[in-house]
């Protein structure tokens, strides 16, 4: 018996959701197909993008502020290290290997590559979540873009659904916990921009 036969099979969850949003892309314009799918494989861009927005933006703000600006790709990095534990632990198999599906957007990946959750959800909703303890206004940039990276990932064919609940839930955790908990790093920043990093970290807030 193969690795990818003893490995969890979640179709039984939302596989029939999964195989209707499939054939829907596959009946789908293929303008739109061609959009949804760059945003699939580049869209993370956008959110380094929103994060150092959020830095530049943080630059005149209040020292706690600038904490959690800095500490979103930290937040990222961290929520992505759980997914990670996650994937090992439950080696749920990818739908495209696991249900009869026609040709996927996005090629499927390789066995062993599992499924939950999904990285590219858990990334999206942890910046956005950080972001949005910096900056609401950026916060809520950022999580219309994850909602929608989130969607993108079962339209083209790799992900179900609950791959994507799950890294929402994990991304959104990991962003607000620990964005919250970066402004307890204020006063180090009210440190720093007094010093050599102030051209850095901008002046902060008038008193």
């Amino acid at each position: 018996m193969t690795p990818a036969l003893l490995a969890y099979d979640g179709s039984g969850i939302d596989g029939g959701l999964y195989t209707r949003v499939v054939g829907w892309a596959a009946s789908a314009p293929a303008w739109l197909d061609g959009l949804i799918a760059d945003w699939s494989a580049l869209g993370l861009g956008v959110f380094a993008l929103l994060m150092l927005g959020g830095w530049w933006r943080a630059r005149g703000a209040a020292p706690e502020v600038m904490a959690r600006a800095l500490a979103a790709p930290v937040v990222v990095v961290a929520a992505y290290a759980a997914d990670t534990v996650f994937k090992s632990a439950v080696e749920e198999v990818r739908p495209c290997r696991q249900l009869a599906v026609r040709a996927t957007l996005e090629g499927c990946p390789a066995a062993g590559d599992w499924s939950f959750p999904s990285n590219h959800t858990v990334i999206a909703f942890a910046a956005a979540a950080a972001l949005w303890t910096a900056d609401r206004r950026l916060g809520a940039v950022a999580l219309v873009a994850a909602v929608l990276m989130g969607a993108s990932r079962v339209w083209v064919g790799v992900h179900y659904p609950h791959d994507v609940l799950a890294g929402a839930v994990i991304g959104v955790a990991a962003g607000v916990l620990l964005g919250a908990a970066a402004g307890r790093a204020a006063p180090l920043v009210e440190r720093a921009r007094a010093g050599r990093l102030g051209g850095v970290l901008g002046v902060g807030a008038p008193a």
